[in-house]
């Protein structure tokens, strides 16, 4: 059994990025929950996928003996617009002040070639005063996955300040929600949106995003990358029932097996 856990040289409490270890199959990977930051959202929504009960199996690639899954080992493009947000609340769970400024920073934590972690983020334009049903309808934005089973995509709300109040302090971080690719359905979605605790209580029972998801393999086709993406249509290819099996009547077919056996009974009676 293998563990990760931070540096002794992080005094300050600050934490590494859980996604390499995740990829490689580290059983216990350990971080410092007193510091809300980024790895520990993203932990969150790691063990969110199995209803919160403290383990989630490792990628079938890690598991299978017989090598990594061909799907999981295709690089997949991951494309994300956010449209709206429903009931904001304010940061750190406030009852008075000004109304928010949200916008919305769209993140994917990935693992490039099995040994680089890559984070790509996105930031929306900011909405001014409505954190009840704030639009943005933004672009979209792009992430190419290099590990499927492994990848985390985190949505982070956060309250934008005044250029006075930035030139002595950050944005608020209002709520988010971090969530494994392999679990993104594509379409129109509703995000739930947590406070930084990892809960949905008071203020945070009703925000939510609201996200247009796509998903698709990324192949090259003549030196041209070219965008496949999910369909829930199968199709399936036939061949005529005739091609798929001799017909036990068929004389020709029945004399050349006889001929085939008396062929074998005659080199067996040389030995």
């Amino acid at each position: 059994m293998s563990r990760s856990y931070p540096a002794g040289s992080r005094l300050d409490s600050s934490n590494y990025l859980p996604i390499l270890p995740w990829s490689v199959g580290t059983q216990m990977v350990a971080l410092n929950f007193q510091t809300i930051d980024a790895s520990l959202l993203m932990n969150d929504g790691r063990f969110r996928e199995n209803g919160n009960c403290g383990y989630v199996l490792k990628p079938s690639d890690l598991m299978d003996l017989q090598g990594p899954d061909a799907a999981d080992a295709k690089p997949m493009l991951l494309e994300i617009r956010v449209l709206s947000g429903s009931c904001l609340p304010k940061p750190n769970e406030a009852r008075t002040g000004d109304c928010i400024n949200p916008y919305v920073k769209v993140s994917v934590c990935d693992v490039h070639n099995g040994v680089k972690e890559a984070f790509t983020t996105y930031s929306t334009n900011v909405v001014t005063a409505n954190g009840f049903f704030p639009i943005w309808n933004s672009e979209k934005y792009v992430f190419q996955i290099g590990n499927y089973a492994s990848a985390m995509l985190q949505l982070s709300v956060y309250d934008k300040k005044s250029a006075i109040a930035n030139a002595t302090s950050t944005d608020d971080l209002v709520a988010s929600s971090s969530i494994p690719i392999r679990c993104l359905r594509r379409g129109l979605r509703s995000v739930k949106l947590f406070d930084t605790s990892n809960t949905r209580s008071g203020a945070f029972d009703f925000a939510s995003l609201l996200v247009d998801i796509y998903k698709g393999n990324k192949e090259v086709t003549n030196g041209v990358y070219g965008n496949h993406f999910e369909s829930t249509e199968h199709v399936q290819h036939h061949q005529p029932q005739s091609h798929l099996q001799h017909s036990a009547h068929d004389p020709s077919s029945q004399t050349q097996q006889q001929r085939n056996a008396k062929h074998r009974k005659e080199s067996l009676a040389e030995f």
